[in-house]
């Protein structure tokens, strides 16, 4: 077979996929598929698209789990931050928080008193019959529970002396829910190192039988736990790491809807976000995750990682304040929490090119070397740090973005020559080994750019 050249006078840049202002598309070209007990079944993507995907966090529960505990203050200004970027149809669907202390509950109140529509308040405790006290106390209409599932759990850890007596001691906590009206979330933890013919889908079975005898909002949903980061989305990986084997199973063999499905991994392997993103397209609707990824251990998949891959799965941005995702940060950073400069979306340095032929194609069309439209989506324009990588391309850039210009307006290289010749000699005859920082480039620009100081900047 031979591939001819298919000739162009004008570029062809792929636009249907690449839309600037709005995150790649995620596009397919037909169905995926997946061998289950050695028969190919076919999974739409489409019908991803047309089912509700959403996302739930847990960064008041497993993301204390890994930092000192917020503030009350803190916790309330993160979920009010939360609700805006979610947007006004609640992609960010629901939150949950500990019940125990005089914190956690004072906390509770003041983000409900918010009185946002999303994301719904819910709670978590242990599988413990006295706990739905807290719950029903807290007037809160769902909590999730821990049901752990593998027999490293339920015999090395529980030290239940069989399966039967840890299911029956489950299901009576279920029953306890039930009676207090409260819908349970049962979280499966450590169901990538389980049993699943043995204990998942017998567990999975009694409990749709005991949802079948109470109200829909009252039946029970099912959060896949990936407690350890063994789950695995490639086609024909056996179970129990088998993330399409697993929603599978539990949605077309058991009869768990897939809007009572819920994803929650842990990111061991750095498999997190795409194992999130497997999920969805298997089945499972809701995809459990945590501000910037900060969980226990390795972290949990990162929320805002989850909304662009849904703006990219979707095509549109449902109306979620993609913005806020950079105000978040900025509020995260302001109270200790460590992000990397090199963190997408939000690290410091994300979309910061150092490399002088990037920052030549910057200069040209600033697609070349951004992956998005990153000013409009997250007010953060691409940015070029100048080192002696940096080059007269990177500081045409770093001086455009100084006074502000933009088009036909910016600035030849040619004009800037004398400022790029100090970077230079700052490095080959000083021999200077760190960037140079933006206020030491801002005073010798004041210098050797007189003219074009006073006509843009003034007295400034």
């Amino acid at each position: 077979m031979t591939h001819p050249l298919i000739e162009r006078t004008e570029p062809n840049l792929l636009e249907d996929t690449f839309e600037y202002s709005l995150p790649p598309r995620i596009l397919f070209d037909g169905p995926l598929v997946e061998y289950i007990e050695g028969k190919p079944v076919q999974f739409e993507p489409k019908e991803a698209r047309s089912r509700d995907l959403v996302i739930s966090d847990t960064t008041f529960r497993d993301g204390q789990q890994a930092r000192p505990p917020y503030t009350v203050d803190q916790m309330v200004r993160i979920y009010d931050l939360m609700s805006k970027l979610g947007g006004p149809s609640g992609i960010i669907r629901q939150t949950e928080f500990f019940l125990y202390t005089k914190n956690d509950r004072e906390t509770l109140d003041r983000c409900r008193s918010l009185d946002r529509p999303y994301p719904e308040c819910t709670g978590w405790i242990r599988a413990v019959k006295g706990d739905f006290r807290l719950v029903k106390e807290a007037g809160l209409k769902e909590t999730g529970m821990l049901t752990s599932c593998s027999d490293y759990h339920i015999f090395n850890k529980l030290k239940f002396s069989s399966r039967k007596e840890c299911m029956d001691a489950y299901c009576d906590v279920v029953a306890a829910a039930f009676e207090a009206g409260v819908r349970p979330r049962c979280h499966l933890e450590d169901i990538t190192r389980a049993d699943i013919d043995g204990f998942v889908l017998p567990f999975a079975d009694r409990l749709m039988e005991m949802s079948a005898g109470v109200s829909e909002e009252l039946s029970v949903k099912l959060r896949l736990c990936d407690t350890m980061g063994f789950g695995l989305c490639y086609p024909g990986v056996r179970l129990p790491r088998s993330i399409p084997k697993l929603v599978y199973k539990l949605n077309r063999e058991c009869g768990v809807p897939s809007d009572r499905l819920e994803w929650h991994g842990h990111n061991d392997f750095h498999k997190v976000h795409a194992n999130g993103l497997a999920a969805w397209l298997y089945g499972c609707n809701a995809v459990n995750t945590t501000l910037f990824g900060f969980g226990e251990r390795t972290g949990n998949p990162p929320l805002e990682a989850a909304l662009i891959e849904y703006i990219a799965l979707m095509g549109d941005t449902r109306g979620i304040e993609t913005r806020v995702i950079t105000e978040l940060a900025e509020y995260m950073r302001s109270i200790g929490l460590p992000i990397p400069g090199n963190y997408p979306f939000v690290g410091k340095a994300f979309n910061t090119t150092r490399a002088g032929i990037h920052a030549g194609g910057l200069r040209q069309d600033e697609r070349i070397y951004n992956i998005f439209d990153t000013e409009k989506l997250l007010g953060r324009p691409p940015r070029v740090a100048i080192t002696d990588k940096s080059g007269v391309d990177g500081v045409a850039i770093w001086v455009n973005e100084l006074f502000g210009l933009t088009g036909n307006d910016r600035i030849k290289k040619t004009r800037i020559h004398a400022l790029a010749r100090w970077v230079m000699d700052q490095y080959e005859v000083e021999g200077r080994l760190t960037a140079i920082s933006d206020e030491e480039l801002e005073e010798k620009a004041r210098e050797l750019l007189k003219d074009l100081w006073a006509k843009y900047k003034g007295n400034a």
